[in-house]
């Protein structure tokens, strides 16, 4: 698995799907501070690393969640690589809403689940957690058990470890922020010194000045 997160880390870097600026801070909408941003809805229009991307997840979900009957993609940028991943294995697609329509149904499933349904949930970014297991939720209210989520990229937060773990949701990703940095270094994207600033972030993203 560490090559695997090595080189999904260092396409995602080739890409600029993730960017690393320790020294000219970027600000999440939520008003964090960060020396990091990732976008992995990049990843869609090069296609042999959605290739890779898909059937490395598809591999996980086989290896790890074999009694899977449908794939549910967390909106909006885990949808398309969901729809992949589900006509891969030949399963069952539906994607999640983050707020219910406000017309029509007013779904926050989009597509048709069966009730009783064993889903894997299919993540592009976990970051804090909170939006990855609100799609948990969404689908055990509907009736379904979410056996699994599975992610291109988490940046391994340990408020976001704390609240997988209870939520009692395991999370398999193909790459993580230790494997970027340690990419990062190894191509000198990043200088040694810089390490010690982009550990410290995580500790405490939410207090990190830059």
């Amino acid at each position: 698995m560490k090559a695997l997160e090595r080189h999904i880390a260092e396409k995602l870097l080739q890409i600029k799907a993730i960017k690393l600026q320790p020294a000219n801070p970027f600000t999440w909408a939520s008003g964090w501070k960060s020396p990091i941003y990732c976008d992995n809805r990049k990843t869609l229009s090069y296609p042999a690393i959605r290739n890779t991307i898909k059937i490395e997840l598809a591999r996980i979900i086989l290896e790890n969640y074999p009694e899977a009957t449908a794939i549910a993609g967390v909106a909006t940028g885990a949808i398309a690589q969901g729809a992949l991943v589900a006509d891969l294995l030949g399963l069952p697609f539906v994607y999640i809403r983050s707020e219910p329509k406000d017309h029509g149904l007013e779904n926050l499933i989009e597509g048709e689940l069966k009730i009783d349904s064993k889903v894997v949930i299919i993540e592009d970014l976990v970051s804090t957690g909170g939006s990855s297991l609100k799609a948990v939720q969404a689908v055990r209210n509907f009736g379904s058990e979410v056996i699994g989520m599975v992610a291109i990229f988490t940046y391994g937060f340990p408020i976001s470890e704390k609240k997988f773990k209870e939520a009692k949701v395991p999370l398999i990703a193909l790459s993580n922020y230790n494997a970027v940095i340690e990419q990062a270094v190894r191509t000198h994207y990043v200088k040694e010194e810089d390490v010690e600033i982009l550990q410290e972030w995580r500790k405490a993203p939410d207090k990190w000045e830059g």
